[in-house]
């Protein structure tokens, strides 16, 4: 039986958690004090997932080259849900390369499908040109 330690970022509560596995199978959980604990932990040990957030740079406009973008500043992104522990660094790679153009409105997406996991990144904040 192979038992893992985790510490639940499911809540503030922060619970130690002890997960007990076997053959890949989850046996058991314990240490958290409510469900949402309960579900991080098995999720944890079996497919980790996380919500990335970055920013990327701000273009003026749509016809604006990469090199206009040193003097203006960048938008806050966040993946809209989720995306597999393993894919971050490709997500990261990707999002490093993108530019939004001006305007930017919270919701916006800004990269589709970002490093084919099925997953959108979006604003998450406005932007306008002055």
């Amino acid at each position: 039986m192979e038992t893992k330690e985790l510490t639940c970022i499911g809540c503030p509560m922060g619970c130690q958690i002890t997960v007990e596995m076997e053959n890949g199978s989850v046996v058991s959980v314990k240490g958290n004090s409510c469900k949402i604990g309960n579900n991080y932990a098995r999720r944890e040990v079996v497919s980790p997932m996380r919500i990335v957030t970055s920013s990327v740079a701000v273009l003026p406009h749509e016809n604006a080259t990469p090199e206009e973008t040193g003097v203006y500043p960048r938008v806050s992104v966040k993946t809209a849900s989720d995306v597999p522990k393993s894919k971050i660094m490709d997500v990261m790679d990707e999002i490093k390369r993108t530019y939004a153009a001006a305007p930017v409105r919270i919701g916006d997406v800004i990269i589709h499908n970002v490093a084919g996991t099925g997953v959108d990144v979006v604003a998450t904040k406005d932007y306008f040109v002055n």
